[in-house]
């Protein structure tokens, strides 16, 4: 069996919230960027993967399925299980990659024997794809998942 790969992901936006918070690296605090739509709220943990640069210019995005949601700034070690592999279209009609990484607390209590994204139920897999589509909808763009990913196949991508 191949090492998994265990990385630090900081959190953003916790789960259950309806708030869009970013990470300010220049004054190293989070601002409020934006409010979703009544009913829209965040399905875990949603972050970033500090160190790291997507074709966006921003950091790499990490959804952490985790028991309870944590709050800003909140440090988790995980357990990369895998990733959704993503196209997004912005308001502009530029497309470009924009994938969500998939990892699982190393300290899970609820999913501690989860080590690829195949032994994840598919229903959250299935709403994580959703809520992204759903939460890009919202603000004028197009979210479109091309594959999912394995822990390995993900890892490959942050080495």
């Amino acid at each position: 069996m191949e090492q998994l790969k265990i990385i630090t992901a900081m959190i953003e936006c916790p789960k259950g919230f309806n708030q869009k918070f970013d990470f300010d690296a220049e004054s190293q605090r989070f601002k409020l960027s934006k409010i979703l739509p009544a009913g829209l709220v965040f399905p875990f943990d949603f972050g970033m993967i500090p160190g790291t640069k997507g074709e966006d210019g921003d950091p790499l995005d990490v959804i952490v399925i985790d028991e309870r949601g944590t709050f800003p700034g909140c440090m988790i070690e995980i357990r990369v299980v895998g990733a959704l592999q993503a196209e997004q279209t912005e308001r502009d009609g530029k497309t470009m990659r924009n994938d969500r990484f998939i990892g699982v607390p190393v300290v899970s209590q609820l999913f501690p024997q989860v080590n690829d994204l195949q032994e994840l139920p598919d229903n959250i897999l299935n709403q994580l794809e959703h809520f992204f589509r759903n939460y890009n909808e919202q603000a004028g763009k197009q979210f479109n998942v091309t594959a999912r990913l394995s822990a390995a196949e993900a890892a490959n991508l942050l080495t």
